[in-house]
């Protein structure tokens, strides 16, 4: 027994002297691997602001429901749209409060006019645009997703009382709002507040504006969601549906288009 424990213990010490003695660079040491490189994180422009706390009320089966309630939230000054949830459900939501506690506020008092009977606060780590896994690209594709979430329905923003256009520009607005981004209230500051881009260089997400006639103001706006194809909101009475830019009528009042993603 105490031979093979010193034969062993002469095993060990040579293969120690070895070690120290240079026998380690034939060793192949295999380092670590490394994490695979994350995305570069969702970022908008400078021009564009995220969206705080919103406060989410109802859930309608009719359409004109959710559109009335979105109606007499904006009638008392509250930023209001509703928007399809899925499964037949529509839903509205209104707000950009700088905490939870104010949200609150807000939504209690609602409680108390009684014009919604529930509510649900939207935390600004709800959006997309919060979430750091999220790369730019998966943003856009996420803006156009939601862009095409509205085609079919029938979309009013604002009533009757506001600016003709404001359809338009009340739908892409919805659009960014639901992925965490908060784009001006009118065409004209929408336009204004983007990054110009070339119409060959278009990416979803981008938004696409119109001109009655050439040489006229900006009159109509949309969002690009690739292959040429934009969606919009062609006004009161009509439902949100695809169009392309290759288009005749679409093709000869092309204005330009405005980027809000870095």
């Amino acid at each position: 027994m105490k031979m093979c424990l010193t034969r062993a213990s002469l095993v060990l010490f040579g293969v120690a002297v070895a070690w120290f003695s240079g026998c380690q660079a034939g060793v192949r040491v295999i380092p670590p691997s490394a994490p695979p490189a994350a995305p570069a994180p969702a970022a908008p422009s400078a021009a564009v602001a995220r969206t705080g706390y919103t406060v989410q009320v109802g859930a309608f089966s009719i359409l004109d429901n959710a559109r009335r309630l979105a109606q007499a939230l904006n009638d008392i000054g509250l930023d209001a749209y509703y928007f399809s949830q899925g499964s037949g459900l529509f839903r509205v939501r209104f707000g950009d409060f700088p905490s939870r506690d104010a949200a609150v506020r807000e939504a209690k008092r609602l409680l108390e006019l009684v014009l919604v009977e529930d509510y649900f606060i939207v935390g600004p780590e709800d959006h997309p645009v919060y979430r750091r896994s999220l790369s730019g690209e998966d943003l856009r594709e996420k803006l156009a997703a939601t862009a095409e979430s509205f085609v079919g329905v029938e979309y009013t923003w604002g009533g009757t009382s506001r600016p003709e256009g404001v359809d338009c520009s009340g739908l892409v607005r919805a659009v960014y709002q639901l992925n965490g981004l908060s784009l001006p209230r009118s065409m004209t500051d929408q336009y204004q507040a983007g990054t110009t881009v070339a119409r060959d260089q278009l990416q979803k997400g981008d938004l696409v504006f119109f001109s009655v006639s050439p040489g006229r103001p900006t009159s109509h706006v949309g969002i690009y969601v690739g292959e040429n194809v934009f969606i919009h909101a062609p006004g009161k009475g009509k439902k949100v549906r695809e169009e392309s830019l290759d288009g005749l009528y679409f093709k000869e009042r092309f204005s330009g288009a405005r980027a809000y993603l870095n």
